[in-house]
Formats: C-alpha cells, structure tokens, sequence
C-alpha cells in the first residue's frame, strides 16, 4: 500500500524532467538574436525592406489565423501530438533558415514558426493533465523557469560566440537545429496523458481544480488529488469514444463550445479581471510588435555589417533583468485592488519612454538601454497580470482567459502590421514605426491612469462619507389619519 503511494506521488517525476528538458532544448536557440543580421549578411543577402516588409509580417499573420484552430486541437488530442509537431516545426524552421534561399523561402520560415507559436500552448497545458493539483505550483514554477534559463544561457553563448570567436551567424544557426532536434527527441518520451482540461475531462460537482497559487484550507490537497483521480477517467460518450465527425461528438464539441462562452461570459462580467485582462492584450500587442522588429532598429542605428553588434548580451540582460524584477514583485506587499491600475499605468509610461528613447536617440547604447528598461517593465507587469487574472480562475477557465487575451493581442498586432508594416499600409520605415508604438504605449497608459484616478477619487468620497456624522431622521406622523383633520384637532 505504502509503495502504491509512493509511486503515485512521484508520477508526477517523470514527465515533469522530460518537459523540462523538451523546454531546456527547444529555447536553447543561439541564432536567435543574431537573425536579422544573418538574414541581411552574405548568407541570405536579403534587403531591410524584404525583411520588414514581406518576411516578418507573415509570422504575425500565421500565427493568428492557427491560435484558436490549435487550441481547440491541442486539448482534443491531448497535448503530447501538438508538443511532437511543435517540435518537427522546430526542425523544418531550422532546416529552412539553413538551406533556404530567397524572400519566399524565408516566408515559408515566418509560417511555419507561426506554427511554433501557435502550438506553444501545449507546452504550459500539457503538466496540468498528467500531475495532481497538489503538484501545479511547483511543475509550473520549474517549467518556466527552465525556459528562461534556457534563453538567458543561449543569448550569453551567442554572444561570447560571436565578440570573442567571431563564429559566423551560420554556425550559430546550426547549433540551434542540433538544440531543437534533440529537443524533439525528448519530446517522444512524454507519456500519453489520459485526460485533458475539456474534452476530455469529468465534470465535477465540486467545482474545477484551483490554479497554482490559490489558498487552500486543511485537507484541500486530498480532495483536488481525489478530483484529479476522478477526471483521469473519460466520460462515457466523449470525444475519445467516438470518430471525429460522429453524432455524439458534435454533441459533445456543441456543449463544450456553449460552456466555454458561459465561462468566459462569467470571466468578463468582474470589472477588475477585464481591466487586467485588457492591459494584457493591449500590452502584449505592442511587445509582441517591439520585439519582433527591434533588430531591424539596431541594424538601421548600426549596421552588423560595418559594427560590433552586442544583441545576444542585450537580450541576456534583459531576459534577466525581467526575471529579477518578477521575483521581486513577489516579496513586496502591494494592494493590488487599490493601485494596480495605477502600476500598469506608469510603467506603461516608463515602456512608452523607454520607446520614444529608442526611436530618437542615435546611440546605439543608449537604443540598447530603451529596450533593456522596455523588456524587464512588461515582464515584470505581465508577472502580476497573470497573478492577477489566475488567483482566483481554475485551471480550466484561466486556459480560456489566457487563450482569448492572446487572441485579442493577436488580432490587434496584426492590424498594426497592417496598418504601420505592410506595403498594403503606410508601409512606414523601422525608425517611425518605434515613434508609433511609443504612441501606443502613451495611448494604454493614459487609458490606465484616468482609471486609477477614478479608483482613487471614488475611495476619497467613500471615506469622507463615512467620516461624516449621522443626520438625525425627521420626525414623522405616526397617525393613520388625515392631515388636516389633525390640524383641525390643534386649532
């Protein structure tokens, strides 16, 4: 009995090590800050405005039109089949960035590392369906955790590679394949999960597990372990018993489409979760936009071909400082409720500064320091966004959250490349595009601080209210007769 136990208690070993190193492998990518100066060098040969133009952009557009498609996918076929692809996607990407030549070869790169993106979900999804709940906080916390370190440890590599080797961006772009095939290598050693947040999933009277963070009273860690046992069985009549296109699963995929929209509906209706939710699709437009073009910036302000470029050490150190500055945030003691949108409203000021900086100056240092203090103030804001949203979501309904705020980040950043990117647009050049996104920025924080200042108002009336003294209720007629008979009476 006692071994039964332990075993169960250390299922969770297993596959936790084997995500991890799926994660370690698939972000260790060195070529990664060097792309566009390998893109533009000798290898490639290809001009700025292809790249911006007609390269970039299809990443954005890719990875939009498979988000929702592969969510919906990811949790039916439950995660381990998604996780494979992502990484066969890893190696096309690489295969192609190698031995491709030509605009419409590097396009099908941004297309198929929109599938990368797309898929990423499955990687975060995936724990949730193979630990008990007892087990969350801590498989998460090493999830992401590995990952950073991962990106940290390949931008310093990349970097000493190049200032003190002077290792040709090819090579460097050769040990990002060898990285991600062994990647996916780990990947086919996940085991199956038997379940999944949706489909695949016994609905619970008690309600759904709660998400990593939550409080929890005595003997809470039994009864999610209990639920977790309880869901590890199909329901009869799911998805998995049945083709794809039978009766029963569209059935099942119409319930599961109406009990997403009721959750989500239940979501948005609490006002404080929408405005978190809101600057987290705002925000996460505008980075997802700054980082993907941020290399252009640096190769217009200083060209790799006639400078010493330092991007892996600038990402490492803000990659770091990010990380920092998230861990930080969890030892200080903040009401959140009172001056939350008052936080997101000035570091969305520092963010819209940190931009303005980059698109005016002409040092390439301090172009560097505008997106050092950019970096680390979204991911230290997203570090409590996610807080914010989760700590009182269940797993299942914060999966929802976080996928519809992708989406709506989605959507926004590609009417932006639309509009400030594609020739179709204003087809702007990469030093106004900064000056357009330092607008955005100043755009989300001036929405945030007219909410903070509205917050803070209505708690000064709130408490000037109650510091005033009681009126004394007027005396009333305690008669069920009329008026003027009682005047009557007196007179």
């Amino acid at each position: 009995m006692d071994s039964s136990r332990t075993s169960q208690s250390n299922s969770w070993i297993f596959p936790t090590v084997i995500l991890c190193l799926f994660g370690f492998f698939s972000l260790m990518r060195p070529s990664e800050p060097f792309l566009i100066p390998y893109l533009s060098g000798p290898n490639k040969n290809l001009t700025s405005t292809e790249i911006t133009n007609e390269i970039l952009p299809v990443w954005t557009y890719s990875y939009l039109a498979l988000l929702l498609p592969v969510f919906v996918l990811t949790d039916y076929v439950r995660y381990k089949p998604v996780i494979l692809l992502q990484g066969l996607s890893f190696i096309v990407t690489w295969l192609l960035l190698l031995f491709g030549q030509g605009v419409r070869a590097m396009q099908a790169v941004e297309f198929v590392f929109g599938i990368v993106s797309a898929t990423e979900v499955a990687y975060y999804a995936y724990i949730y369906s193979v630990v008990s709940p007892e087990h969350y906080q801590r498989v998460s916390g090493y999830c992401r955790s590995v990952t950073l370190v991962a990106y940290t440890a390949a931008s310093v590599l990349a970097q000493l590679l190049v200032s003190l080797a002077n290792l040709s961006y090819f090579y460097l772009n050769v040990m990002t394949l060898v990285s991600v095939s062994v990647a996916f290598f780990f990947s086919l050693f996940l085991p199956m999960p038997e379940r999944s947040m949706f489909f695949h999933a016994k609905p619970s009277k008690e309600g759904p597990p709660k998400p990593p963070g939550k409080d929890a009273g005595p003997g809470a860690a039994q009864e999610a372990q209990g639920t977790a046992q309880q869901e590890s069985r199909s329901i009869p009549g799911s998805l998995g018993a049945g083709p794809l296109g039978s009766p029963k699963t569209g059935n099942v995929l119409s319930r599961n489409f109406v009990q997403w929209f009721q959750d989500l509906k239940e979501c948005y209706s609490s006002e404080r979760l929408s405005y978190w939710s809101l600057w987290w699709a705002l925000s996460t437009a505008g980075f997802n936009q700054v980082v993907n073009y941020v290399q252009i910036l640096w190769d217009y302000k200083a060209p790799s071909q006639d400078s010493s470029i330092y991007n892996g050490a600038v990402e490492a150190i803000a990659t770091f400082g990010g990380a920092l500055a998230a861990f930080a945030v969890g030892h200080v003691t903040v009401d959140w409720d009172l001056l939350g949108e008052l936080a997101l409203a000035v570091f969305s000021v520092i963010s819209a500064g940190s931009l303005f900086l980059m698109h005016y100056t002409l040092s390439i240092w301090l172009s560097y320091a505008g997106y050092l203090i950019f970096k680390s103030s979204y991911m230290l804001l997203i570090t409590i966004a996610v807080f914010q949203i989760a700590v009182n979501l269940s797993v299942e309904r914060y999966a929802l959250v976080f996928g519809i705020n992708t989406f709506i980040a989605l959507v926004i950043q590609t009417i932006m490349t639309m509009v400030v990117v594609d020739p179709r647009g204003l087809n702007l050049a990469i030093s106004i595009q900064f000056l357009v996104y330092g607008c955005y920025f100043a755009v989300i924080a001036g929405i945030f601080l007219m909410r903070s200042i509205y917050i803070l108002y209505s708690l000064k009336c709130q408490k000037e209210r109650q510091r005033l003294p009681a009126v004394p209720s007027p005396v009333k007629f305690h008669t069920e007769e009329p008026f003027n008979s009682i005047l009557s009476t007196k007179l």
